[in-house]
This record gives C-alpha cells, sequence and structure tokens, in this order.
C-alpha cells in the first residue's frame, strides 16, 4: 500500500480543533502522544487502507486472532437491512472486528455509531457515523439518528454507549438504551444480537472503580482506550452472531427499554 501522511493523526491539531481557546503545555501534549501510542497507530493508518479493509488489515496489523460462530446468520441481510446490537467489552477492537466481519459478508453496506472524536481516523469515516453528545450538535441528534436508520445501510449499533465496566463482580454492559429497539422497529429492520467475548486489563476496571469512588463524573477511562487497544496485540477472542430477529417480535408486550434489556439478556444468554 502506498505511504500517505494525510492519514496519520496529530494529537497537537485535534487538541487545537477541540479547545481552540486554551493553550494546552505542549509538555502535556508530547505524553499524551506517548501514551496513544501515537507512532505506533500512524504506522499502520498511513498505508492507506479504507473502510473494511482497514478493519481486517488492523486486525492483522495487532496479531488479533478472532473466532466466530453463527455466521450463518448473516445471511438475513440478502433479504433485510440490519440493526446488528453487540455488548462492549473492549472499546475498540470489538468495533472493529465486527466492521470487517459483518462488512465483508454485505459488500461493505455497514456503518458503525461512533463518538465524533474517532472521525479524526479518516480511515474508518467511510463506514462510520459521528455523532458529539455534547455540545451544538447535540440538538440535532434526533434527527441525525432518524436519518440514519433511514438510510440504506445496516449498522452496528453498542447499545450500551460506553465500552463494558466491571459491574456485581462481572465484566459487563450498563443497562441498553431504548432507541436501537425503536428506531429498528420504526425502520423494519431486522435486529441481529452479537456477543463478543472478551475484556480489558485489570488496570482499566480499577481506575473506573476509583474515578466512581471519587465522584468524578468525567469518563477518565476512556482516556485509556488507546492503550488498551495497543494491549491487545497477539490476543485472541470470540463473536457468537445469533439468530436475527424481526421487527414483528417486538410488540407492545414491553416497553422499548425493557425489550432493550431482553435483547441485551440474549446476547449475554450466548455462549
Amino acid at each position: 500500500m502506498p505511504y500517505d501522511e494525510s492519514l496519520a493523526i496529530d494529537l497537537d491539531r485535534i487538541v487545537r480543533s477541540k479547545m481552540p481557546k486554551r493553550k494546552v503545555p505542549q509538555f502535556i501534549l508530547n505524553w499524551g502522544k506517548k501514551f496513544i501510542h501515537q507512532d505506533f497507530i500512524n504506522a499502520f493508518l498511513t498505508q492507506g487502507y479504507d473502510g473494511v479493509e482497514f478493519c481486517t488489515e488492523c486486525l492483522k496489523y495487532l496479531d488479533v486472532q478472532i473466532d466466530v460462530e453463527g455466521l450463518e446468520n448473516l445471511e438475513v441481510m440478502k433479504d433485510h437491512l440490519c440493526t446488528f446490537a453487540p455488548n462492549h467489552p473492549l472499546g475498540g477492537i470489538d468495533g472493529i472486528a465486527l466492521i470487517g466481519l459483518i462488512g465483508g459478508r454485505c459488500d461493505g453496506n455497514i456503518r458503525l455509531l461512533v463518538n465524533d472524536f474517532l472521525m479524526n481516523i479518516k480511515s474508518i469515516a467511510s463506514v462510520s457515523v459521528g455523532v458529539n453528545k455534547l455540545g451544538g450538535q447535540s440538538r440535532n441528534l434526533p434527527a441525525m439518528m432518524k436519518e440514519m436508520y433511514a438510510s440504506p445501510n445496516n449498522l452496528l449499533i453498542f447499545p450500551a454507549g460506553k465500552c463494558s465496566r466491571k459491574i456485581d463482580g462481572k465484566i459487563q454492559d450498563v443497562a441498553w438504551n431504548k432507541s436501537f429497539v425503536k428506531m429498528s422497529v420504526d425502520s423494519g429492520r431486522w435486529i441481529v444480537p452479537v456477543h463478543f467475548i472478551g475484556q480489558n486489563s485489570k488496570r482499566f476496571y480499577r481506575i473506573d472503580a476509583l474515578t466512581k469512588k471519587l465522584g468524578i463524573k468525567f469518563n477518565i477511562a476512556m482516556m485509556f482506550l488507546p492503550d488498551e487497544l495497543y494491549r491487545s496485540q497477539h490476543s485472541r477472542y470470540k463473536v457468537i452472531f445469533g439468530k436475527p430477529i424481526p421487527p414483528s417480535y417486538f410488540d407492545s408486550s414491553r416497553t422499548p427499554l425493557e425489550w432493550a434489556q431482553h435483547v441485551r439478556e440474549i446476547v449475554y444468554d450466548m455462549q
């Protein structure tokens, strides 16, 4: 692949764009570059891969192996648009792996809902929909979501909204948001439950627990996700695609929020 410097991420530029009125000391930025392994990441980004190919090649670059069950359940995409609803144990590799697996079987017709910060990675922009839940864009979020579900694309949504935490002694998602059920039903999409088996380092969960203990509302653990991605090298994970659920299944016997938790239970029952 050709070397393309324009695909590299630059923490200096990203911080300036996010905080144009605040001067961040250079030594902090330099530390941040090392912390997120900017050089290691850019060595791959600048190779020029894009979209689904980027995701599959990224797994090779990290030497990550994925065992898969239930690939036959992806056949539903031949006749129906789908919303894939997985748990979110890792915050990086899980999204990359699922885009590669699903996108490779639907000619790249897959879009992943991501934090708009990740749109700085140009190589995934073609398979991503960036959403900033803070600031001015948050006012337009309902319209953006409606447009996304009305699109001709299969969707990959992490209903928890953030990666798994240690809850009641187990690594699991927080309660799932209801919107993926309601909007999938309204747009006639089938929902495919997905169980991704894996977890981050013990340090990640210790940091999250300490943050909660100190009453800090900011998601500090999220800042460690690039390092968790780096640490995932030479790992092996498992993905299980469950049986697709038609929109007619979600009747008025439960509220959308109750249905969301029901799908969450289905996901965690898949072992």
